[in-house]
């Protein structure tokens, strides 16, 4: 299935750019994030398992656990704070 990942804030400025249109076979956050692991380089330092990264689907804040759909949007971005 096709799907859109965003990044953002400093992860986009690692990364180098802030989005992509993926084919993927992975059913759920957790495998998309070990599939973008597995890509080694910047994408395996920005969302290595030991660094606060979060994530939402189709705007929406999910877990490692939410489902993917063909054509969703899954937005990987570093922690925020409000003041």
């Amino acid at each position: 299935m096709k799907i859109q990942v965003r990044y953002f804030a400093s992860l986009r400025e690692t990364i180098g750019h802030s989005g992509e249109t993926l084919d993927t076979v992975c059913k759920d956050v957790a495998s998309l994030r070990a599939q973008l692991l597995a890509r080694g380089g910047v994408h395996a330092e920005c969302l290595a398992k030991d660094r606060p990264v979060r994530v939402a689907v189709d705007q929406v804040m999910a877990t490692e656990a939410t489902l993917l759909t063909e054509g969703c949007e899954v937005a990987f971005f570093p922690p925020v704070t409000g003041g």
